[in-house]
């Protein structure tokens, strides 16, 4: 069963088809992406445990992947105690949902570098706390993902509407609830990185790194392998691997397996320190490049994982297509209110080294990711050239 049939979701579905996996793809509207595609569909409210129970009860699925964070994870608590595999693991979705369960878990547990924070129930709380990190600084939901309620504080004077607004943009708004928030200290960033890490039966390997460009939290661009220096590297992976593996064994002892890929969110400061941000326990939007740069992508390792086939180093190599050594992705974000119907796309794979998926989401209100370009070629900076001109052939129609 998965929890989540988005594009991500979608991808996973296919994978986990072709091993001979029965999907039921489940979501909180119809004809989501992987509703396309899967054995079996429902469009529930994830995040309501009654529900999500008594559809899990119905279905009796062996597994279950979430796929996004807005789910009732103490119906997954219920499902595991009725023997149903979660992946990776209950506790494990329970802590990277919870941005302060995470943070304490890499900072104190971990003992890896990360910004420094503070916590706050109330507004008061949330100007002692951005006093002590200093100006400017970041504050965030703490049961937030991909941007929602984020914002900048520059000075005292920003306190009240970043409170306000974490509380009003988070992904649980309107639940008759107060968020707790963090708060996070600026630094002087170079660039991000993300490492995806693999645990699987064979034990935790991790990918070559992934550089990727967001706005307003949300992923633009991703290109594999980043251009990173050695060092900076072997300290990203071992941040990597660090949390992921304290993770896993946490979730072995309780009698979980772990199994699955984690998407490892990294700073790179200017002096070359690696500070670790967030993992999210599942495929990463930036990782989709990897539908175009590895042998397995992020989806088909994801989907090995969690059906208990090894996964080793040698499994998440780069593709070696002729010359071809770099990859790129851009993803296609459309504003407007309809359904999008996309044309042009000869033009847009003319070229060798192309590809693109189109998502199949039944409309956008505002905007949304509708689909993602996917380029190779000698040098990142070639592969994301081509995605720039894909994009720019790339036309569209909003039928209202």
């Amino acid at each position: 069963m998965l929890l989540g049939s988005g594009e991500l979701g979608k991808e996973i579905a296919l994978e986990a088809m072709r091993l001979g996996a029965y999907v039921i793809a489940v979501d909180s509207y119809e004809n989501a992406p992987a509703h396309h595609v899967a054995h079996e569909s429902h469009a529930i409210e994830m995040s309501d445990e009654a529900t999500l129970t008594a559809l899990v009860d119905e279905v009796r699925p062996d597994i279950i992947v979430p796929e996004v964070e807005a789910i009732a994870t103490s119906a997954l608590t219920t499902a595991r105690e009725k023997g149903i595999q979660v992946v990776p693991s209950v506790t494990i979705a329970q802590i990277c949902m919870n941005r302060e369960a995470l943070r304490v878990t890499a900072a104190e547990k971990c003992g890896v570098p990360t910004t420094p924070y503070k916590f706050a129930d109330s507004e008061e709380e949330l100007l002692k706390g951005a006093q002590e990190v200093g100006f400017p600084c970041v504050i965030k939901p703490i049961l937030s993902s991909s941007g929602h309620g984020q914002s900048v504080a520059r000075s005292q004077a920003d306190i009240a509407h970043a409170w306000q607004f974490a509380q009003d943009d988070r992904r649980t708004a309107g639940d008759g609830t107060v968020s707790r928030v963090i708060v996070e200290a600026f630094v002087p960033l170079a660039y991000e990185l993300t490492i995806l890490t693999v645990s699987s039966s064979a034990g935790v390997v991790t990918c070559a790194p992934i550089g990727h460009i967001q706005k307003d939290g949300d992923y633009r661009e991703s290109w594999q392998p980043a251009a990173v220096p050695a060092d900076v590297l072997e300290r990203g992976q071992k941040v990597a691997l660090t949390v992921v593996e304290q993770l896993v064994h946490d979730a072995q002892e309780a009698g979980e397996k772990g199994w699955g890929v984690f998407g490892v969110e990294l700073f790179v400061l200017n002096d070359g320190s690696v500070l670790f941000n967030e993992v999210s326990p599942r495929p990463h939007d930036t990782g989709m490049v990897t539908m175009m740069s590895q042998n397995l992508s992020e989806f088909a390792l994801h989907a090995r994982t969690i059906l208990g086939i090894p996964v080793t180093q040698d499994s998440v190599s780069l593709r070696d297509a002729s010359g071809s050594t770099a990859s790129a992705s851009r993803a296609v974000v459309i504003e407007g209110d309809g359904e999008v119907i996309f044309s042009n796309l000869e033009t847009v794979l003319a070229r060798n080294g192309t590809d693109l998926r189109l998502f199949g989401k039944p409309a956008v209100h505002g905007h949304r990711r509708m689909a993602v370009l996917l380029a190779r070629d000698e040098s990142v900076d070639k592969a994301r050239a081509k995605t720039a001109d894909m994009l720019s052939a790339l036309t569209y129609e909003i039928n209202q």
